[in-house]
């Protein structure tokens, strides 16, 4: 089984494991969330989540955080750099950590693709109808 983790500024990580666990209430053992307060720095986050999936049994980490760049993402960098079973996506969204879950039982490669694809597909611009354009 594969962990997902995810790290986030707060509250979002939170939220989403929330949002995650009324749409697959059956993968509760499977996903994590750690939120990044205001002042955190990157070796207390990166800290943190090596005790989190250290205290876990999932072998393979999905490691999804909100914004490439940012504290939580530069603590995932580092935790995918330290260990070959940890991949990560940024730019976390609920179509992504949906279609993870849904593919939980995939191989890491096979959800990282899977994720990345319904993360991409998730985002569509609403235009107006033709009818209301000026």
């Amino acid at each position: 089984m594969v962990g997902v983790l995810l790290i986030a500024h707060m509250p979002l990580a939170s939220a989403l494991k929330s949002v995650a666990m009324h749409a697959f209430p059956d993968r509760s053992d499977q996903v994590f969330s750690l939120d990044v307060q205001q002042d955190d720095q990157a070796e207390q986050v990166i800290a943190s989540a090596q005790a989190l999936m250290a205290a876990n049994s999932p072998t393979d980490w999905l490691v999804l955080t909100d914004a490439f760049g940012a504290t939580p993402c530069n603590a995932a960098l580092d935790l995918r750099d330290a260990a070959r079973n940890v991949r990560l996506i940024s730019g976390l969204n609920v179509p992504m950590l949906w279609r993870a879950l849904c593919y939980g039982d995939e191989p890491l490669d096979a959800m990282v693709e899977l994720a990345a694809e319904g993360g991409h597909a998730g985002i569509k611009i609403a235009d107006l109808p033709t009818s209301a354009a000026p």
